[in-house]
């Protein structure tokens, strides 16, 4: 009975626990070194569990470079990853013809993934987008108007997930790449 009554307390407890969280500190190339977490947040969708996603600013609030980190709850394979990538994009404003030709390069690359592993993109004005899968660089596309698009799915006003981006900027405007007055 005592057993019993441990598991309900622990139960309830738990209902109690917010749904944000802290990661460990991100593992990023040593230019991005200094990243400090500016926020995190959970992606649910119809009550599911997608993913945490953490974002990263690297020294301070208005650097250029950031990185968004998330760790998924549920196993995608990459090619669903990528068409949903590209859907968001659209979603965002990004042409039919972009987002379809940057959902096929994503495509290409884009790992299955099971739940608890990660997947990291960095953005750097210098090198553009760089991706990472459980810590393991798998790509790079360079440029300024691929990264505004694909971390535009999290940042853009226009987001299909505006409480996850509040959760992932904080109190704090997004990075410059957006060019958005706070």
């Amino acid at each position: 009975m005592k057993k019993i009554h441990l598991l309900l307390i622990a139960t309830l407890l738990s209902f109690l626990v917010p749904l944000s969280f802290a990661r460990d500190p991100l593992e990023v190339p040593p230019y991005l070194s200094t990243a400090k977490l500016q926020g995190s947040g959970r992606l649910t969708w119809w009550g599911l569990h997608i993913y945490d996603a953490s974002f990263y600013r690297v020294g301070s609030l208005s650097s250029s470079e950031f990185a968004l980190d998330m760790r998924y709850q549920k196993s995608f394979s990459g090619k669903s990853i990528a068409n949903r990538s590209a859907e968001e994009m659209k979603r965002t404003g990004v042409p039919d013809e972009q987002a379809a030709l940057w959902g096929k390069e994503l495509a290409s690359f884009l790992p299955n993934v099971e739940s608890g592993q990660t997947l990291t993109a960095i953005y750097s004005p210098r090198q553009g987008t760089i991706f990472y899968h459980d810590d393991k660089q798998i790509a790079q596309i360079p440029g300024a108007e691929f990264s505004k698009a694909f971390f535009g799915i999290w940042l853009d006003p226009k987001t299909s997930a505006p409480k996850l981006r509040t959760e992932l900027l904080g109190q704090t405007c997004p990075p410059p790449l957006f060019n958005e007055a706070c």
